[in-house]
């Protein structure tokens, strides 16, 4: 019999795993109360959806200053996605209309200067 190697679909191509977030998990049941303002978070070619946890890094100035911010605070940060992920200083008109608000788990500092959250 010929040995056949079947790959798995994680090994065929590049992705980052999605993880569901226990709502139980998360605050201990209490609410969360959504400030009136919040640090802006434009991402590149990534979308995050409500409930899950996603690795982000960050490598721009202005993004490492509103995760430190939000970190240091409430930990919560608005997150959106470019419509075009070639521009490097993204205003308003750049961002797509509807975002998540999210928690920052942890902050990990890397070597190169960028920060993973």
């Amino acid at each position: 019999m010929k040995d056949t190697l079947f790959l798995r679909p994680e090994e065929e191509m590049d992705f980052i795993p999605i993880i569901p977030l226990n709502e139980n998990d998360s605050d201990n049941g209490q609410e969360t109360a959504i400030p009136s303002t919040l640090p802006l978070l434009p991402l590149r070619n990534t979308v995050l959806f409500p409930g899950v946890v996603l690795p982000i890094t960050v490598g721009r100035d202005k993004s490492i200053k509103a995760v430190n911010d939000a970190y240091k605070a409430d930990k919560l940060v608005g997150v959106v996605a470019q419509k075009d992920s070639d521009v490097e200083d993204p205003t308003i008109s750049d961002l797509e209309d509807i975002g998540t608000i999210a928690r920052i788990v942890k902050l990990i500092k890397m070597p190169d200067g960028g920060t993973t959250v």
